[in-house]
């Protein structure tokens, strides 16, 4: 490769050839798929975090805004995906007023891509209260120190709020009270996309739309 195209993204390109994906082989829902997809991400050696999702809100004015947050798990009855955070932070303020989102998965070393869509909303308080006190004490910890997303004077002041928790609520004498403000929320899709790379750019996509009717879906292959 030369010099030029090992700096310059126009000339940095991988022919995909990991893998294909068939009509035939599909189930007839997507959320079986993507736990499927899931767990070999999961197990695959190359793969670093495979819960880690892009996540996308808008504002009231529809202004995007996009982060990495994690998957925590998944609703089998609703057929979404959850997530933890701070109900007060850039992302639990669009959602309070725009309860509409979307995500993405990326697996780079299986050349593989899940891309959802649909509506937001909260799990329960007592759902959330159990995902919070199963976190590590730190984590915990953490979640009650921070005001996400709030502008922070310094790290001195952040560093000091948790030092100050931590004595308040020492870890094994006491349990650490769920935030407030902090919970989940599951994104339930009405659209999924599959995404399998394939050689010269003609990759295999199917995608997921929600019908009229529960628990039906309509399957779509896609021009890549």
């Amino acid at each position: 490769m030369s010099e030029k195209h090992e700096k310059d993204p126009s000339g940095m390109r991988v022919d995909y050839d990991k893998g294909e994906l068939r009509r035939g082989g599909l189930p007839l829902e997507p959320l079986s798929l993507f736990k499927e997809w899931f767990a070999a991400a999961a197990g695959h050696d190359g793969v670093v975090e495979p819960n880690a999702m892009t996540l996308a809100t808008a504002d009231a004015e529809g202004a995007p805004s996009a982060r990495t947050v994690l998957c925590k798990g998944w609703d089998d009855a609703l057929g979404g995906i959850e997530f933890y955070t701070n109900y007060g932070s850039r992302k639990g303020r669009e959602i309070s007023v725009n309860p509409r989102g979307a995500a993405v998965f990326v697996w780079h070393v299986m050349q593989r891509q899940v891309c959802l869509r649909g509506r937001v909303e909260r799990v329960s308080r007592e759902r959330s209260a159990a995902y919070f006190h199963s976190r590590p004490y730190g984590s915990q910890i953490g979640a009650l120190a921070s005001d996400q997303s709030a502008v922070l004077v310094s790290r001195d002041a952040l560093d000091e709020r948790a030092e100050v928790l931590r004595a308040e609520f020492p870890e094994g004498e006491c349990e650490v009270p769920l935030p407030e403000g902090w919970g989940g929320y599951v994104l339930v899709p009405e659209v999924w996309e599959f995404w399998q790379g394939r050689r010269s750019r003609l990759h295999d996509r199917f995608a997921y739309r929600a019908g009229a009717e529960a628990g039906e879906w309509l399957l779509e292959r896609l021009n890549p």
